[in-house]
C-alpha cells in the first residue's frame, strides 16, 4: 500500500527543477503513439513509430488527440515537449506519476493530470494509472503510463462514426470527454466495492474469522487510495469550470459542471463506504468480544457450579480416624446426593436470573 503511494520519490532528491526521470512502474518496449486527426468532415486515424510525424499536429487547421503510452522514454517526451512549447515543470510532472491530481495553464496550453482507475485481477484490488493531459488551442497530448489498457475505446468510436458533439467541437471538448470517460470509470469502480463490502458484510454477520479482518483491512486500504486519487479532482473540475481561458469555450463549461457533480456523488460514496467499513470493523470487534464473553460465562459457571462441589469433596477426603460419616453405611451415596442437588440447585438458579 505504502509503495504504490510513493514509488520511491527520493530518486530525485538533490536534482534541479525540471530534471526528467521517469518515477514509476518500468515499462518494457518502445513508447506508442497513436494519432487522431478529425474535424466535422472526416477522422484520420493512424499509429507512428517517428516522433517527427506528429510535429505537424501543432498547427494543423483539424483537432489533433496524439495519444502517447509510456513515458519512460525522457528523450522522446523532452523532444516532443521542446516542438510543442512545453515547460520544463509539465515535463517533470508528466514522467513522475506519482503526481496528485491537479491543473496548471500555462500562456499556451492547460495541463491536467489525474488517475485513471480500474478493477485489479486480484478480489477488491483498485489499479491506477497517471494520465496527463496537455490542452492547446488545436490539439490534445495524452501521456499514459500503458501498462495495461485504458478507458478512451468509446471516446475513440465516438470520435470515429461521428457520433455526438465531439467533433463538432474544439480541442476542449475533447479534454472534457476524457476527463468524464475516465470520472465515469470511477463509478465502475464503486460499484465492484460495493459489492465487495456487501460479501464481507453478511461473512461478517454469519460467522466472522481472521479472513473477514483481512478483508476489511483491505477494503479500508483500497478506500484509502481511492479517496487520494479522487478527492483532489474536485478541485481540478472546479478550477476548469471557473478559469477564464481562451482555450476553454463557454459552452464547454457546461459539461464541466456536469462532470463536477459526478466527481462530488463519487466522493460522498467514498465517505459513506468509509464510515460502513469503520463501522464493520467495530462490529467485528464487538462480536469476537461477545463470543469471549460468552466463552468465559460458560467457563465461570462451570467453575462455580465446582467450587462448592470441590469443597464437600475436600472434606471428606480428610482421612481423619474420628469423622462421624465414616463409618455410616449410606455416608457415599449421601454424600453424592448432596453434591447433585447443589449442582442442581445452582443451575436452577442461574437460569432463573438468565445467566444461561
Amino acid at each position: 500500500m505504502i509503495t504504490r503511494l510513493s514509488k520511491k520519490r527520493s530518486i530525485k532528491s538533490g536534482l534541479p527543477p525540471g530534471t526528467l526521470v521517469h518515477i514509476g512502474e518500468k515499462k518494457a518496449g518502445a513508447i506508442k503513439i497513436k494519432i487522431i486527426d478529425y474535424n466535422e468532415a472526416g477522422v484520420d486515424e493512424r499509429e507512428i513509430t517517428n516522433i517527427d510525424d506528429c510535429l505537424s499536429c501543432k498547427d494543423s487547421s483539424t483537432v489533433s488527440w496524439i495519444d502517447i503510452e509510456g513515458v519512460h522514454d525522457v528523450q522522446f517526451i523532452e523532444k516532443l515537449g521542446e516542438h510543442f512549447g512545453l515547460h520544463p515543470l509539465t515535463l517533470e510532472d508528466v514522467v513522475n506519476t506519482v503526481q496528485r491530481p491537479k491543473m496548471e495553464v500555462f500562456d499556451n496550453y492547460i495541463y491536467i493530470v489525474l488517475n485513471m482507475l480500474y478493477p485489479g485481477k486480484e478480489d477488491n484490488e483498485i489499479k491506477s494509472e497517471q494520465v496527463s493531459i496537455i490542452c492547446g488551442s488545436n490539439f490534445i497530448i495524452s501521456f499514459q503510463e500503458g501498462i495495461d489498457g485504458d478507458v478512451f475505446n468509446p471516446l475513440r468510436e465516438r470520435i470515429r462514426t461521428g457520433k455526438g458533439r465531439i467533433r463538432k467541437r474544439g480541442a476542449d471538448y475533447l479534454a472534457y470527454s476524457m476527463i468524464d470517460a475516465i470520472v465515469d470509470n470511477y463509478f465502475i469502480v464503486l460499484e465492484n466495492l460495493e459489492g465487495a463490502i456487501e460479501d464481507t458484510e453478511e461473512k461478517l454477520v454469519s460467522n466472522p474469522t481472521t479472513e473477514t479482518l483481512r478483508a476489511l483491512h483491505s477494503l479500508k486500504r483500497e478506500i484509502i487510495f481511492l479517496r487520494k486519487s479522487v478527492w483532489p479532482l474536485r478541485e481540478v473540475i472546479s478550477s476548469l469550470e471557473r478559469e477564464e481561458s481562451s482555450l476553454i469555450q463557454e459552452s464547454t463549461e457546461l459539461y464541466l459542471r456536469d462532470v463536477y457533480d459526478h466527481v462530488i456523488q463519487i466522493i460522498d460514496t467514498i465517505e459513506t463506504f468509509r464510515d460502513v467499513l469503520a463501522g464493520m470493523l467495530d462490529i467485528y470487534l464487538s462480536t469476537i468480544s461477545n463470543r469471549m464473553n460468552e466463552v468465559m460465562k460458560v467457563l465461570t459457571i462451570i467453575a462455580t457450579i465446582f467450587i462448592p462441589l470441590t469443597f464437600v469433596a475436600g472434606v471428606y477426603g480428610m482421612n481423619f480416624k474420628y469423622m462421624p460419616e465414616l463409618e455410616w453405611e449410606w455416608g457415599y451415596p449421601a454424600i453424592w446426593g448432596v453434591m447433585i442437588a447443589i449442582g442442581v440447585s445452582m443451575l436452577f438458579y442461574f437460569r432463573k436470573k438468565k445467566w444461561l
